[in-house]
């Protein structure tokens, strides 16, 4: 791969870790503040595991994808801005 083509997906995978960050610390603070009861749920259940994986899974692939899309969407901002000047 050239340093030409690693740019998009170094710029894609930067914002993804971001959106992880986030859907980390939204289950977190749900969990932390048992938000509709989802920890009571969770830990009261026979296996509490999946019920944490398919939450912040959730999460992950929502929060991610979420953020993957605002860097995006935030390159044509640009591109309008640079047009202006001229």
């Amino acid at each position: 791969m050239t340093p030409k083509e690693r740019e998009p997906l170094k710029f894609l995978a930067q914002h993804l870790c971001y959106g992880l960050a986030a859907g980390a610390t939204f289950g977190g603070l749900v969990l932390a503040t048992d938000l509709g009861h989802i920890r009571t749920m969770a830990m009261e259940s026979p296996n509490p595991v999946p019920v944490l994986l398919l939450l912040f899974g959730g999460l992950f692939v929502t929060f991610g994808s979420v953020a993957m899309g605002v860097g995006i969407m935030s390159l044509a901002k640009d591109d309008e801005r640079d047009r202006d000047i001229y």
